[in-house]
């Protein structure tokens, strides 16, 4: 069946049909990961959005073990030839059919370097997938204007408290309350595996009630969306700043604890989304490569220096990829070190954040 990719610009891509026939109309934007498409699939930093993937082949292994969360979040998937016969030992089924499953639109068979292009000279725009060869384009280009992803925070997070006891056997283990703001699986095995005590809140959990339970730390997740659409978020994060307890954030949390202390956030043009960003630690000058997704950065040009210094900046185009808050045992990352998918080289975040909790 014929899909069609119409985007806000008036650019209209003609491909194959995968997963859902259904319409959608999302944010467009494009992952350049070689491979983990499944663990992309499964990032809830991902709702509201549609998935370009940048790399030609996608689906070869199939649907493998290796999920972020209990379901795929994008509105739609994006591919330049989709595999139908995959293979691999621990293959359980088809891209295909799991988008079938969820009910999420795809289309395939387009030329996804020529829509990469355009995403990156112009910007990040809506989109939609439809399967309707009738289609009325200009009908269609103001509804995609009018889209917006909305606080898609309330959609991924879970909806009651759960405790994720540690791998390690550790005699005195640290208790972590981890804010999931549409948190990846790997950000709480990454603690488990050190040892820590894991109780995992909803997103619009009071910050009295995290504090109550004493834990040794806080971990506030990556998530979805605009950081200024989480208002209610922000001022619990606020007070959650103004405690004594160490707090270790990523990706949404780092965004939301900059505004809860005064600064700002802006979109950016076309976002990082990919495991290959270079970032300098400040501190030791050492660059790591790590595995990225976001579209809306920290302004350091608005950061208030008496209380918190940037920590890590991106050396492809100099934003900022992390913060170091003064007087306080709080630092917060703009990457994802529990990477998956993507490289290992910033795990050691998570032994510094052990260490400043003991």
């Amino acid at each position: 069946m014929k899909a069609f990719l119409i985007l806000e610009d008036g650019n209209v891509f003609t491909g194959t049909s995968i997963g859902s026939t259904r319409e959608v109309v999302s944010e467009i934007v494009f992952n350049t990961s070689m491979t983990g498409y499944l663990e992309v699939l499964t990032d809830p930093s991902y709702a509201g959005q549609a998935v370009v993937m940048t790399y030609p082949l996608i689906g070869n292994y199939g649907i493998t073990p290796d999920m972020e969360s209990a379901r795929p979040w994008p509105d739609g998937y994006i591919v330049r030839e989709l595999s139908r016969m995959p293979s691999n030992f621990r293959c359980e089924g088809t891209i295909q059919d799991f988008l079938v499953k969820y009910d999420i639109p795809g289309i395939a068979g387009i030329d996804t370097r020529a829509l990469t292009k355009i995403l990156r000279e112009k910007g990040t725009m809506n989109g939609m997938i439809t399967t309707n060869e009738n289609y009325n384009i200009e009908e269609i280009i103001p509804r995609l204007k009018a889209y917006t992803t909305g606080n898609v925070v309330d959609k991924v997070t879970c909806t009651e408290k759960r405790v994720l006891k540690k791998q390690a056997n550790t005699a005195s283990p640290k208790k972590v309350a981890l804010l999931d703001l549409g948190a990846k699986n790997n950000i709480a095995d990454s603690l488990s595996k050190r040892g820590c005590d894991v109780t995992i809140y909803p997103a619009h959990t009071t910050a009295e009630e995290i504090l109550a339970a004493n834990p040794d730390g806080i971990m506030l997740s990556n998530g979805p969306g605009d950081p200024k659409e989480c208002k209610e978020i922000i001022a619990e994060i606020r007070k959650l700043y103004e405690s004594d307890t160490p707090i270790f954030a990523i990706c949404l949390g780092h965004q939301l604890m900059a505004l809860a202390t005064g600064a700002d956030t802006h979109k950016m043009k076309y976002g990082h989304r990919g495991g290959n960003h270079p970032v300098k630690d400040l501190e030791t000058n050492r660059v790591y490569i790590s595995s990225q997704n976001h579209g809306y950065v920290v302004d350091t040009d608005k950061l208030d220096p008496e209380v918190a210094k940037p920590a890590f900046v991106n050396v492809n185009d100099g934003t900022n990829e992390g913060l170091s808050y003064v007087g306080k045992k709080i630092f917060t990352v703009q990457f994802h070190p529990e990477a998956c998918p993507g490289p290992q080289d910033s795990a050691y975040l998570f032994d510094r954040f052990i260490e400043m909790m003991s």
